[in-house]
């Protein structure tokens, strides 16, 4: 097994398929899967082990499909970071040295307890797509062209509104202080150049699931009632009672708000649709703030 220093897209997974046919690859999220299954195009047969919106990955429980999916991938791409530890079991407890593991935070340098969610980070994103393009090689040779091509297609076409809406943000509204509900958005507020001005300890408790200090809290409902924060962006799969109080004190404050998700939401959406729709949001929300 070759483990790439790193880590969906049938929801369920599929025959091996025939000498000469499409390789079976899978992901441990739909995130992750997109991205692998269009680079991997009519070359592939790709399945995201989860794809449904309301599902957890930190407490996820595989099936034995799941298992056998994983089992026999020649390329899989787990997150790693502590966010998918199931993933990296069922991986070791069928070993294959001929599959190519991508596990995303040894490939970007995440440490464990860092932030897991790569897939915010345009930068880290660049480096799985690469990693991902160079395992399907290895993985089936004989295509090696055609991967390459499809790599250049899905950076330069499929993902130029994303491309283009991270540049027109960060041109727009450099240094903007925004606030969020927990460490999802961290990567793309850095990317975007904004200032991610809610406690770090805030959004480290909600993103973990412990209950934020009363100072953290304290400070982050005094951002939004004093509109000290331009927009408030929160996880939308992730609403605790602290993130609805911070939710309605926003509301009330007319701070806009805008909401994102771990995986991809509508789950049938692919990675740039899904990031597209987002960052579109932002970027409405950034301008309506900037005009009152």
């Amino acid at each position: 097994m070759t483990t790439v220093a790193v880590a969906g897209c049938a929801t369920t997974p599929s025959a091996p398929a025939a000498p000469g046919g499409p390789i079976e690859v899978a992901a441990s999220t739909n995130v992750w899967g997109s991205i692998l299954s269009q680079l991997g195009g009519s070359h592939v047969r790709a399945t995201a082990i989860i794809s449904n919106p309301q599902t957890d990955p930190h407490a996820y429980e595989p099936t034995p499909a799941d298992a056998r999916t994983i089992a026999g991938s020649r390329v899989f791409v787990q997150n790693g970071v502590g966010y998918d530890p199931w993933a990296a079991r069922s991986v070791a407890a069928s070993p294959d040295e001929n599959r190519t593991v991508i596990d995303v935070g040894k490939l970007v340098g995440t440490p464990d307890g860092g932030n897991p969610h790569r897939w915010y980070s345009p930068a880290d994103v660049a480096k799985v797509i690469d990693a991902v393009s160079a395992g399907l090689k290895r993985a089936d040779p004989a295509n090696a062209e055609y991967y390459d091509n499809r790599r250049r297609s899905f950076q330069a076409e499929d993902l130029g509104q994303y491309h283009q809406l991270i540049s027109d943000i960060k041109a727009r509204y450099p240094g903007v202080a925004v606030g969020a509900s927990e460490s999802i958005f961290e990567p793309m507020s850095q990317a975007l150049g904004l200032k991610l001005a809610t406690p770090a300890g805030f959004l480290q408790a909600i993103s973990e699931g412990t209950d934020p200090s009363a100072a953290d809290k304290a400070a982050s409902e005094a951002q939004l009632s004093r509109r000290t924060v331009r927009v408030y962006v929160y996880n939308g799969q992730n609403a605790t009672p602290d993130v609805a109080a911070q939710l309605a004190t926003a509301r009330r404050a007319g701070v806009p708000v805008v909401a994102v998700t771990e995986t991809i939401n509508p789950p049938d959406a692919s990675f740039q649709q899904w990031q597209v729709s987002q960052l579109r949001a932002l970027l409405a929300a950034l301008k309506q703030s900037a005009e009152r």
